[in-house]
């Protein structure tokens, strides 16, 4: 297979599809990986380390993807890019296909085969292919460190010869990968942590890591069978507003991660509930770029309510590129090897319970849309 991995242009974006790990793999397999110059610059991986994993090195995305028979990518290519994709290629990479109809339809005008990193299936099986819960893992990291930088205070407890401060409140919304990783690096940093989640199993996790777990009143069927929130009822959503309002006022940073995937994200703090909080307190909101859990959340924007710093965190895994390369790289190396048989052919089987759930282009169509 002659596999490409052409440089990220989308805003903010410094990570890369492959690493060069995964490509002398590939390339020992038998495979030919073509990496376009500088695709792994950003992320720390040099164009000398690509070709000392076997790859070959090209200039630009046209001479990158010419010829090749499946493209890996992080987010999704613009127009442009999609125009120059080979037909009858397959494309690999995260592709919001719930809101992007005009690109599918331009993928599938050229034949292409587009699988998106977002529908990989919460199944043991497909476990080291899921994307998200890989990329969340580096969001939930990240945003402890920025809420903390933002805070005018310290998260741990020090007894100083100045006296003794007392450890910062932390309060995560949301108890998924990206919550359980929030709520893991708060406690590594000294902060008293509590977790709410409308899922009743999220409370093992959360008590494993040391947290207080926040009890609402029942709220049923609040979680998919893949794993995920799904959108709540107005009276089960009345629920969780007020189980949510009662730990605001005494939280200093507040990580709220809660998104239902294909539609907005639920709203958990209010406007007047921001007005309950101590000023100086810091909400970072992982949801802000499908509408945000807080009101008034601008994404990628930091701004102030009631005295409350308000920060819509976009693409946070971005921010931690090498190590977010290197687990992006591992799930596309673990799909590409379900994908391609003994003998190095691909095989797209869209009854395999993995393929077909990814499958969002094929055969000239679009596809569960």
């Amino acid at each position: 297979m002659r596999i490409a991995v052409p440089r990220e242009t989308a805003p903010l974006e410094r990570r890369v599809g492959l690493v060069p790990d995964g490509v002398g793999r590939l390339v020992k397999a038998g495979n030919t990986v073509v990496v376009e110059r500088g695709a792994g610059a950003s992320a720390g991986f040099t164009d000398a380390a690509f070709e000392a994993a076997g790859a070959t090195l090209a200039d630009g995305f046209a001479a990158t993807v010419a010829g090749a028979e499946i493209v890996c990518k992080v987010q999704r290519p613009s127009p442009e890019e999609a125009a120059a994709l080979p037909s009858g290629a397959l494309l690999i990479s995260f592709l919001q296909p719930a809101q992007q109809r005009p690109l599918l339809e331009q993928l599938a005008a050229r034949q292409v085969t587009a699988l998106a990193m977002e529908l990989v299936p919460r199944t043991t099986k497909a476990q080291s292919m899921d994307a998200l819960s890989s990329q969340a893992t580096v969001a939930g990291y990240k945003a402890v460190l920025l809420g903390a930088a933002h805070l005018p205070r310290l998260l741990p407890m020090l007894t100083t010869a100045a006296g003794t401060l007392a450890p910062a409140k932390a309060l995560i919304l949301g108890a998924g990968v990206a919550g359980l990783q929030a709520i893991a690096t708060a406690r590594r940093l000294g902060a008293i942590v509590s977790a709410f989640d409308v899922r009743a199993a999220a409370k093992e996790q959360v008590l494993s890591l040391g947290a207080k777990f926040i009890e609402a009143e029942t709220v049923a069927g609040a979680e998919t069978a893949g794993g995920y929130a799904k959108e709540l009822a107005e009276e089960q959503q009345r629920k969780v507003l007020e189980a949510v309002g009662k730990a605001l006022p005494g939280a200093d940073l507040v990580i709220t991660t809660a998104q239902i995937p294909g539609r907005a994200a639920p709203r958990l703090v209010t406007d007047a509930m921001l007005a309950t909080m101590q000023p100086g307190s810091v909400i970072v909101d992982l949801a802000a770029e499908t509408g945000g859990n807080v009101e008034g959340t601008r994404a990628g924007e930091t701004v102030t309510a009631h005295g409350v710093t308000l920060i819509g965190a976009v693409n946070l895994p971005s921010t931690v590129p090498y190590h977010a390369s290197q687990m992006y790289g591992r799930n596309i190396l673990t799909l590409l090897q379900h994908l391609l048989t003994k003998e190095g052919a691909l095989q797209l089987d869209l009854a395999d319970p993995i393929t077909g759930a990814m499958a969002v282009t094929h055969g000239g169509a679009v596809r569960g849309n």
